[in-house]
């Protein structure tokens, strides 16, 4: 078996340890390669059986060989183009690792724009002088109605945050998905509308694919409550920032705290780095001390399941997106 890993953000080094693991699931004769250039990539592709990393849909389209590709990332909508989902390889990424992480940055945002946080970091050293304008601003969590659209494992853990709070949680998918704990029951899209009209915070646990490109728009914006928020971790493109833009200047709903932007990096001219109540980081919500680990773990794990024939974790369905 000959494996290729290109050096990503996610994995940025192989140690001696790591390699050994991965030589070891993988079984006899078989050979890691790496790449360190998209170039060498190129070079190297078209006779490998595995690839490990962020590569370009161009370079997997090369290889000729290829059986499996362990993707560093848990979204995969770059990788559907008509030529790769009629390729015969399995597809898999980190989806349902990354949940926690991207939770937690959901809160950190809502909680930025909840307890005014966000504003007061702003305003500096003017912030004292303020602080009776926040006062009336700030709001608590408890009680109030979390709507999660789309509930794999980042909709989960946003909603054992949610509960952590005190709030009701309502969530909606695409897909039957069973309850957890935090709910009695997780809608159909049919009640989507519902869920926008009842929400006090719309989080999305999305992936980007045909159907939910720009789902968060005008529409969405007008069934929203005027004091919800909107919160996105997950895809840029979910949200139509031009729609966002003028939705928070006719009062439709109250902020939003984005962690991805439609266009990345997003350009210094937008009208969102400027609209009062949008916060936003700079897609870092993946971030974690956990990453890598969990990722070359499950790869690891994935190897032992290839050689025998089992099924593999984290499969992506190119027919869906997801």
């Amino acid at each position: 078996m000959k494996i290729l890993w290109v050096p990503n953000v996610n994995i940025t080094e192989l140690t001696e340890e790591t390699r050994a693991r991965i030589l070891e699931a993988a079984g006899p004769d078989t050979e890691i390669i790496t790449a360190d250039s998209p170039g060498e990539a190129m070079e190297l592709v078209e006779d490998v059986d595995v690839i490990l990393g962020q590569v370009g849909p161009a370079l997997v389209e090369r290889a000729k060989s290829l059986k499996w590709m362990q993707l560093a990332q848990a979204g995969a909508d770059t990788y559907f183009t008509d030529k790769m989902r009629a390729m015969d390889f399995k597809l898999t990424s980190d989806k349902g690792l990354v949940g926690n992480q991207l939770a937690e940055q959901a809160f950190a945002l809502l909680l930025a724009l909840s307890r005014r946080v966000g504003q007061a970091v702003l305003d500096n050293a003017d912030s004292w002088d303020k602080r009776m304008v926040y006062r009336p601003q700030t709001f608590e969590l408890t009680g109030l109605t979390m709507g999660i659209v789309g509930f794999g494992g980042t909709g989960k853990a946003i909603a054992r945050l949610a509960a952590g709070f005190g709030m009701k949680i309502i969530a909606v998918d695409v897909e039957p998905v069973e309850a957890t704990p935090e709910l009695s029951e997780v809608w159909g899209v049919d009640r989507l509308d519902e869920l926008f009209r009842t929400s006090d915070v719309v989080a999305s646990g999305l992936p980007l694919t045909d159907a939910t490109r720009g789902i968060f728009g005008a529409r969405t914006f007008g069934l929203m409550k005027p004091t919800a928020l909107l919160i996105n971790i997950t895809r840029g493109e979910l949200v139509d920032a031009e729609a966002l833009v003028e939705a928070m200047r006719a009062g439709q709903i109250a902020g939003a705290g984005l962690d991805v932007a439609p266009i990345e990096p997003l350009p210094p001219e937008h009208p969102l780095w400027t609209t009062p109540n949008v916060l936003m980081t700079p897609h870092i919500a993946g971030g974690s001390q956990f990453r890598t680990p969990r990722l070359l773990d499950r790869f690891c794990r994935n190897l032992v399941h290839l050689r025998n024939g089992e099924p593999l974790e984290g499969v992506i369905d190119r027919t869906k997106g997801y």
